[in-house]
């Protein structure tokens, strides 16, 4: 890849990267921060907390990784003190209604850019409009921190001086990342939009309201890198070979045995970001027909397929029965969905170690059923298999450029 895109969401978003014998937790970098001779761009639909990404880029410098090349749009929000701040105290104050989030101030900091009270990188270098809006943001929100959460209230001042603090730091990589991707797809080079959550917890397609706050389904690519959708050639889906989430809202396959504590073991499912242990269940073909769907996509990378080795038989949701009814796509309705019962079949499982399967033939014939059925369910092709941490232990079935 030429150019490897983050063009939603936060530092609340974790990926590992297994790179030979070193591993990498990443938050808010892109992953092509990784790969020599790729240009990372954070877009103007990320929001970014400085603090974060500076450390982030430092840990990966005393790493000896080279992070120069980095570029962050100048029109990407900042998250600020207040909006960590109001983020936590909200969360706590909703109880049991709590969404799940990560206190992060990610929420808050797309809020504020919809009300158009937002703090944009490129007003660190002009500390007088930067003063008018941190002073426009705090009016409303010193006011409900005082007199609803009797909290103190946050002086203009302090906040200033903060975010005018990363102003030096976050120089030399700030750009116009807009006008570099689009004179880049113009020059034919290769770009990957990387989304940071997936397919359900997106603002408008998700479980909401247990969602994030931006569109990491495949229209926001568009929005949040500001490229037209007709540069889009490509359209990939990550996918799990089983089903996992992070934070509350509906999942019908979840499990509370020890299958679901054996897939949370072997997956090595916690959150790279919140280090929460992932919710997880079996696999869930009517989320993967959905994420098909509204994402357009042209195919999947099924990744994890070496968690489910040892299972005799390996449940699969293949439909929903709600109020006695089998219902075989996602529900229009919330309370449907938060009533839906999986409706599973049953596929042979396998028991011999395909880490060091490098084609589909290698796979044990029981492996390469459950593939090509969950290809079948999900209604786009699986292009590639993951059989084990490392990039090395990738199986291609088609290239991917």
């Amino acid at each position: 890849m030429d150019y490897v895109v983050r063009y939603q969401g936060g530092n609340n978003a974790g990926h590992t990267v297994v790179v030979g014998d070193q591993k990498y937790a990443l938050h808010l970098l892109p992953s092509g921060i990784l790969s020599p001779g790729c240009t990372p761009v954070i877009g103007n639909g990320v929001v970014v907390d400085p603090s974060v990404l500076l450390s982030e880029l430092s840990g990966l410098n005393e790493r000896g990784v080279d992070t120069s090349k980095l570029l962050l749009s100048g029109n990407a929000h900042i998250i600020t003190p207040y909006n960590v701040t109001v983020d936590k105290v909200t969360e706590r104050f909703l109880g049991k209604r709590k969404i799940g989030t990560t206190g992060r101030g990610i929420g808050p900091t797309y809020a504020d850019k919809i009300n158009r009270v937002g703090i944009r990188v490129q007003d660190l270098y002009d500390e007088s409009i930067l003063t008018q809006k941190v002073e426009a943001a705090l009016d409303v929100k010193n006011q409900v921190l005082t007199k609803l959460y009797n909290r103190r209230a946050i002086a203009v001042e302090q906040v200033v001086e903060e975010l005018l603090g990363y102003a030096d730091k976050l120089a030399p990589y700030v750009s116009d990342t807009v006008l570099v991707l689009n004179q880049a797809l113009e020059e034919d080079k290769v770009v990957l939009f990387e989304g940071g959550q997936g397919t359900l917890l997106d603002i408008d397609h998700g479980t909401y309201p247990f969602v994030t706050s931006s569109n990491p389904t495949a229209g926001g690519a568009c929005t949040g890198a500001g490229v037209g959708p007709t540069k889009i050639s490509r359209v990939i889906g990550i996918l799990k070979a089983y089903t996992t989430r992070v934070g509350a809202g509906p999942f019908p396959t979840e499990l509370f045995d020890e299958d679901g504590e054996a897939l949370r073991r072997i997956g090595g499912e916690r959150g790279v970001t919140t280090g929460r242990d992932r919710r997880c269940g079996w696999f869930d073909a009517v989320i993967a027909r959905y994420a098909t769907r509204v994402n357009g996509l042209t195919d999947f990378f099924l990744t994890k397929l070496d968690v489910l080795t040892g299972w005799e038989q390996i449940p699969v949701c293949v439909a929903y029965e709600i109020d006695g009814k089998r219902v075989e796509e996602l529900p229009y309705s919330q309370t449907d969905f938060h009533h839906a019962k999986p409706v599973y079949e049953m596929l042979p499982g396998w028991n011999e170690d395909i880490s060091k399967a490098k084609t589909f033939g290698d796979l044990p014939k029981n492996a390469q059923a459950y593939v090509k059925a969950l290809e079948e369910m999900s209604g786009a092709p699986i292009s590639a298999i993951g059989v084990g941490p490392g990039r090395d232990e990738t199986i291609e079935i088609n290239s991917f450029i």
